[in-house]
């Protein structure tokens, strides 16, 4: 299984934490990549880890004045648009499926990962549904698709590296950028949705891209199903989004218990 981070100092230790819950849930070998501006100063805490979980390290170093002229903010830094040019640094493969760093696997991943993709440059989940129901033609607006089903999370991407290569090139990329550089909110995400959307495959964000902030509004769309039970069994991706992470003390989610067990083993 090919796995893919880009990551900078900042979260290292989280970024650990995703893969010992990815080993402890998921059966099979691991090739991780990991996208960064300069060698990372815990290089050598990554190989130690990799090595004792039996999976293979791999660090790409990116150049990161590529995107200069792209937007970022301390909370979107430049590391985030790593993975649209990931195609470009990385070796010949099939497939690899990317994960933000503030990520648990608490199921089986094996499913999501061997997805067939036909035609489809990548698959991701929408968070639309926990949103209002102008959030979807505002997006088609605001990032000039109209053609894409929904609008995706960027967190959790399987890529198709052979149609990806052929599809994705730098210069468009960096074009929309330029052009829409003052209405991207969330930079790197509505790259992906103003450009590719329409070929992106929507797997469901119940079980491969659960926001860990919204359990009321999973259990009140899933008819009082999805409640805390449901997502322990079914749930694959637990995804920590927005600005409050579990790894901070203050943190006061309802799986901060469950994230704070797996970065203590993970750290151990």
């Amino acid at each position: 299984m090919n796995l893919l981070f880009a990551i900078d100092d900042n979260v290292v230790k989280q970024m650990l934490t995703t893969l010992y819950s990815i080993k402890m849930n998921t059966e099979g070998s691991f090739e991780v990549y990991v996208l960064q501006k300069d060698e990372l100063k815990e290089t050598k805490m990554i190989q130690t880890f990799c090595k004792k979980y039996g999976m293979t390290y791999h660090p790409i170093i990116v150049d990161g004045a590529r995107f200069k002229n792209a937007p970022i903010t301390d909370r979107y830094p430049a590391t985030i648009y790593y993975r649209l040019l990931a195609q470009e640094y990385l070796p010949d493969l099939d497939r690899i499926l990317y994960l933000d760093a503030d990520i648990l696997i608490i199921n089986d991943l094996s499913r999501l990962y061997n997805l067939d993709l036909g035609d489809n440059l990548y698959a991701a989940a929408s968070h639309s549904a926990l949103s209002s129901n102008m959030t979807e033609p505002f997006n088609k607006v605001r990032l000039g698709n109209y053609e894409a089903e929904s609008y995706y999370n960027s967190g959790v991407l399987l890529f198709n590296l052979p149609k990806i290569r052929q599809t994705v090139k730098a210069e468009d990329i960096f074009k929309y950028i330029e052009e829409n550089k003052l209405t991207l909110f969330l930079p790197d995400q509505d790259v992906l949705n103003g450009l590719y959307g329409h070929q992106i495959m929507k797997i469901p964000d119940e079980l491969y891209n659960f926001d860990a902030r919204m359990s009321a509004l999973y259990f009140a769309i899933g008819d009082g199903q999805w409640d805390l039970d449901w997502v322990i069994d079914h749930t694959v991706v637990l995804h920590f989004c927005g600005r409050d992470k579990p790894w901070k003390s203050d943190y006061r989610g309802r799986y901060a218990g469950l994230y704070k067990h797996y970065m203590h083993k993970a750290l151990m």
